[in-house]
């Protein structure tokens, strides 16, 4: 029988130095307001550089004396300005380590393999994996040094169910969450092996509040909604997809322009503002998780209910009826049918 993986709780993130990555928004801004506020100094960074600077103020503001919170630009997907972070920050907190690393920049697109532009998808894929990865290079013998680092890594529901559902595909952004979760678990043993100080956990959000559509806009170097040109709505929603939108009855059939720049816009605020759970109660959730020394944390009732289907029946992983399909319950010997 393989070895039982070790649970190794985190007392206190007191006195710590955690790297947050995507820090200008949703959970990312989240995660560092919620430490900071817990004693722990944070270096945040994120490629809107406003977004982030404004998320430090605000974990100041919310901090014990003594805990400093930085922020920094930059683009996780180029390993230049990853470590150029990573310099930055060690000498902003005087540090020769850091003791905790939350890799959390995502963004979506590329969501068909087949007929998105190639660009779209490697863009969506350079950031969800390789900044997962170049994150890992550049700060594993810093979490080391710590003497009991600990690694959190972002995936996804997408992580595990390579999909949103029948006729929406997810092919980019998926295909980089399975690989963060493959990623992740091949480096317990092998930290288990070679750094057995440091461990490594692995998040799966469902549906959480966050600004990720207008994130995933500015990443592919797109304007906010409402200053989008005709050129670059109908490149973002082809004349196919607006068809399947109006097929859905989410888009009126001679929709304008500004309807759809609307609907970009209604998009963001109900992905945001209509989720099962907050940025916050995520954070919450996956600071509570590392504190325990869960290696695999689950944020929402959607991803264990969906986690639980998949594991139940993974050959209808893909055919939806049957997976979400609910069979009838035998009552127990002895127990009157109702």
């Amino acid at each position: 029988m393989a070895p039982q993986v070790t649970i190794v709780a985190v007392d206190s993130f007191t006195g710590k130095l955690a790297v947050v990555t995507g820090g200008g928004s949703g959970m990312g801004r989240e995660l560092v307001r919620q430490l900071a506020a817990q004693g722990c100094s944070v270096a945040a960074c994120d490629l809107n550089t406003g977004a982030v600077a404004e998320t430090a103020v605000m974990a100041r503001a919310e901090a014990p004396p003594g805990v400093r919170v930085t922020s920094h630009a930059c683009d996780v997907s180029d390993e230049a300005q990853v470590l150029r972070f990573r310099d930055e920050l060690l000498d902003g907190h005087a540090r020769d380590h850091v003791d905790l690393v939350f890799s959390n920049a995502g963004i979506g697109g590329g969501s068909s393999f087949i007929s998105d532009r190639r660009e779209e998808w490697e863009r969506t894929f350079a950031v969800d994996w390789w900044g997962v990865y170049y994150c890992a290079r550049a700060f594993l013998p810093l979490l080391i040094a710590s003497g009991d680092g600990v690694l959190v890594n972002i995936s996804s529901v997408n992580g595990f169910w390579a999909s949103l559902g029948p006729g929406m595909p997810n092919t980019a952004y998926s295909t980089a969450k399975f690989a963060v979760r493959g990623f992740s678990e091949a480096l317990i043993e092998d930290l288990r092996a070679n750094a057995p100080h440091v461990r490594v956990a692995v998040v799966m959000p469902g549906h959480v509040g966050t600004d990720i559509v207008a994130n995933s806009f500015r990443a592919r170097g797109l304007p906010e909604p409402e200053q989008m040109s005709d050129a670059q709505l109908e490149e973002l929603i082809p004349r196919d997809t607006q068809a399947q939108l109006i097929h859905a009855g989410m888009l009126a059939e001679d929709a304008s322009a500004d309807e759809l720049r609307q609907m970009l816009v209604r998009a963001n605020a109900d992905f945001r503002d209509k989720a099962p759970v907050s940025a916050a109660e995520a954070a919450t959730i996956i600071l509570d998780g590392v504190r325990s020394g869960a290696w695999r944390i689950l944020v929402g009732e959607d991803a264990k209910t969906l986690d639980a289907a998949v594991r139940a029946k993974p050959e209808a992983a893909y055919d939806y009826a049957e997976l979400f399909s609910v069979p009838a319950e035998e009552p127990e010997a002895g127990t009157p049918e109702r």
